[in-house]
């Protein structure tokens, strides 16, 4: 269960940069700084609002999404087909971002309240697992299958797919192709937002905690083939385990270096990943 835990969590983070990264091609630097955004939300809105972590997650969904839409509409639109000037920007954004935060909330440590609903542990199969972690693992299947069928079977994730295949052809029919991008963007960093407001009771909050899981997330996506969200699922479930399994035998540090090291060997075998699409769309 501790393998799926850590999964759920590397999901959490992954899902809104693959659907960023893997639809759009962009390399978004500053993901970890939409998660650390959605943290510091969850924060702000119980310390100076009373909010509880469960009903401020819906507005932290479109402020953080709303702030995505203005980087990509005031940024990132300039830039498609220029990698490195994507990296160097949205980096710049990053560090903005954590710089922001650092003077108006300060560099200290903060805390998120776990919701009492969920303070408890649950038992399955004769294993207490505490119940705050199985939420966060069905709220993550639950958002991927919203994400799943807002992709696959709605006409925003059809005119995105005909994008992706072919930009020019969808502009003759009248997709416009720019409003689809942004939307994407926005709803990758709305759902980063998600997944910071959710990890916050279980790590603190600091303006720099979004560094280390845009990483892992990173992984879970290259590894799983940018294409795939199932492949997304796969490898973010696959690392969770590994990582489980290591850290049990050995310790977080070596379990880390270990799964970095098998990564990649992985790539270098399989550079599109484990369970990248054939055919792009």
């Amino acid at each position: 269960m501790t393998g799926l835990s850590i999964g759920s969590v590397l999901l959490l983070v992954a899902l809104g940069l693959a659907i960023i990264y893997g639809s759009m091609g962009v390399i978004n630097m500053a993901h970890g700084e939409f998660v650390m955004l959605g943290a510091y939300g969850a924060w702000a809105m119980n310390a100076f609002f009373g909010v509880g972590l469960l009903p401020s997650l819906v507005l932290i969904f479109f402020v953080v999404g709303a702030l995505g839409f203005l980087v990509e509409r005031g940024v990132i639109q300039f830039l498609y087909r220029r990698p490195l000037d994507t990296i160097l920007a949205t980096w710049g954004i990053g560090v903005m971002l954590q710089q922001i935060i650092r003077l108006a909330a300060g560099g200290e440590l903060r805390y998120v309240e776990m919701p009492t609903e969920f303070a408890g542990t649950v038992d399955i199969l004769g294993v207490q697992v505490p119940g705050y972690r199985v939420f966060v693992l069905l709220f993550v299947v639950a958002l991927f299958a919203v994400t799943w069928l807002l992709m696959y079977r709605t006409s925003f994730g059809m005119r995105l797919r005909a994008v992706i295949q072919d930009r020019t052809t969808a502009t003759c029919f009248g997709i416009n192709a720019g409003r689809v991008y942004s939307i994407t963007f926005a709803y990758g960093a709305g759902l980063a937002g998600l997944a910071g407001a959710l990890v916050a009771p279980l790590k603190s909050v600091s303006p720099e905690m979004g560094t280390s899981y845009v990483i892992d997330a990173f992984f879970v996506v290259v590894l799983g083939g940018v294409e795939s969200l199932f492949g997304t699922v796969a490898s973010a479930t696959l690392l969770g385990e590994l990582n489980g399994v290591l850290a049990y035998f050995w310790n977080d540090t070596i379990a880390k270096a270990l799964v970095l090291v098998a990564i990649v060997v992985l790539i270098r075998f399989r550079p599109r990943g484990l369970f990248a699409s054939r055919i792009r769309g």
